[in-house]
């Protein structure tokens, strides 16, 4: 998955971001909001990240910074196929929390799923000690379905609450249109 932001670019890993993608995500409170992520998180972890096999249908890819010189990384997004069906996921490094770099990022992948994936609902869950999560799905358009699980999360070795949110893509394709229109994609 290749797309470009007003301020971000979407592209997949890499072999060489391991060291940048060990340092943005190897901070205890990304990966404790994360299902699969380890802690702590280190390059051997961000090597067989980068080095395992990926599905066309459920895209993934690393969040840059476009900058003035080289793209910083600052977080990870994609999608993958869930038990309630496809689900959206994404992370940001702390530096880089409440500028609306996720929204901005999962705009740009909800716009892929519909456009080009053709996909009817994306899915999508938190953990509820991340409401900050919850509050980007909303600002997507995403819904609580009402149901609510506990969920395995690799870094704290625990089952943690989860949230589950819906996002009906044919019913919000105006919004999503509106919200591209406001952050516009332009092809890589």
């Amino acid at each position: 998955m290749f797309a470009r932001t007003e301020r971000l670019l979407l592209r997949p890993g890499w072999a060489d971001d391991a060291p940048a993608l060990a340092e943005a995500i190897g901070h205890p409170h990304v990966t404790q909001m994360l299902a699969h992520a380890p802690w702590p998180y280190g390059l051997d972890d961000a090597q067989h990240y980068l080095s395992r096999a990926t599905d066309v249908r459920v895209p993934q890819a690393l969040i840059f910074l476009r900058t003035a010189g080289k793209p910083k990384l600052i977080g990870g997004i994609g999608l993958h196929d869930g038990t309630a069906g496809i689900e959206l996921w994404f992370w940001i490094a702390p530096p880089y929390w409440g500028l609306g770099f996720a929204t901005e990022a999962a705009s740009a992948v909800i716009a892929m799923a519909l456009d080009s994936l053709r996909l009817p609902r994306l899915h999508a869950t938190h953990f509820i000690d991340n409401p900050a999560s919850g509050h980007v799905l909303r600002k997507l358009g995403f819904e609580r379905t009402g149901q609510a699980a506990p969920r395995t999360c690799l870094a704290r070795q625990a089952d943690i609450l989860a949230i589950d949110y819906a996002l009906d893509l044919a019913a919000a394709e105006t919004d999503v249109e509106g919200r591209m229109r406001a952050a516009p994609l332009l092809a890589a």
